[in-house]
């Protein structure tokens, strides 16, 4: 984008706009995403002698076709209209406008996300991988154990404090997104590998440091980690057991999902599992699932 000055209206308008987000709690990090958003559009149409009041829908999909042109991807388009919209949003509610012109703004499509999967073998052969001997060894085999066992985010992963666990009934309590809470069960395993840590692993690393946080996994500082430590400790195991990069906790996550699906445990179900608020999320599932049934059938049928 272009270097401009800001027309003085731009301005006022953006300082009223982030004052109200403010006022309405609205976390630091988005309230700051918005204002990097909205600023390149008043630069933009400040360059072109438009105000706030003066932009339509017209000048608005210029922009838009602007940004695209630019490089910009169509989830960053959608973020960045979404931020448009709420910004004359509230313009309308101060009555300073009758409409809002990006409602008449289409966002792009999306492309089809399709994540990807481990097969299982894979899966195993990247926790066989991890000696579990040292303490630390012994915390990522019973994180990663736990992370596929129990199809876990990386947030909640950390959050998992030991109060949390049920080892009579092979199940914990878990802290997921909304602060919505959610009791799942986990495999035999996986809780091996907890057990062995906790005994010979966690006390270790505990007697380390001080003070000692109430997590279930801990630094060798006696700390709870972050979710960029289990994408690094994560990253190393991969590379071990030579698997393509790109391997995440959400990767696990999503062949936890994948793997009962294909092993038929019904959608309901693991939409409760993996705690997602809508179905509509879990169905993600059954298009991976088409794809690899469409793949076999092109493969084996006489007539396909």
């Amino acid at each position: 984008m272009e270097e401009t000055r800001l027309d003085p209206r731009w301005a006022q308008a953006l300082s009223t706009f982030d004052a109200s987000l403010r006022a309405h709690g609205m976390a630091e990090k988005t309230r700051r995403a918005y204002g990097v958003d909205l600023g390149q559009l008043a630069e933009w149409a400040s360059a072109r002698g438009h105000g706030p009041l003066e932009l339509e829908a017209r000048e608005l999909r210029r922009y838009a076709a602007v940004l695209s042109e630019g490089g910009c991807s169509k989830t960053t388009v959608a973020r960045k209209l979404a931020a448009i919209r709420s910004f004359y949003r509230s313009l309308m509610e101060r009555r300073e406008i009758e409409a809002n012109p990006a409602d008449l703004v289409a966002s792009p499509k999306r492309d089809s996300y399709l994540p990807r999967v481990l097969k299982p073998g894979e899966v195993a052969e990247m926790l066989q991988r991890i000696p579990a001997s040292t303490p630390l060894e012994l915390r990522d085999r019973a994180m990663f154990e736990l992370a596929y066992a129990a199809g876990l985010r990386a947030e909640e992963i950390v959050n998992i404090d030991l109060t949390d666990l049920d080892a009579d009934d092979e199940e914990l309590r878990v802290n997921g997104k909304g602060g919505k809470t959610r009791v799942v069960p986990a495999g035999e395993l996986a809780w091996r590998a907890i057990e062995s840590y906790l005994q010979r692993g966690r006390t270790a690393l505990a007697a380390e440091g001080a003070p000692i946080e109430p997590a279930l996994f801990i630094s060798k500082s006696g700390r709870r980690l972050s979710t960029s430590d289990v994408r690094r400790r994560l990253s190393v195991w991969t590379r071990k057991a030579a698997l393509a990069g790109g391997v995440t906790p959400h990767t696990l996550r999503h062949s936890f999902a994948t793997h009962l699906l294909e092993g038929g445990a019904d959608l309901r179900s693991i939409q409760e599992l993996l705690g997602h608020a809508s179905i509509s999320t879990t169905q993600t599932y059954t298009r991976i699932e088409s794809k690899r049934l469409r793949k076999a059938y092109a493969t084996a049928h006489p007539r396909a």
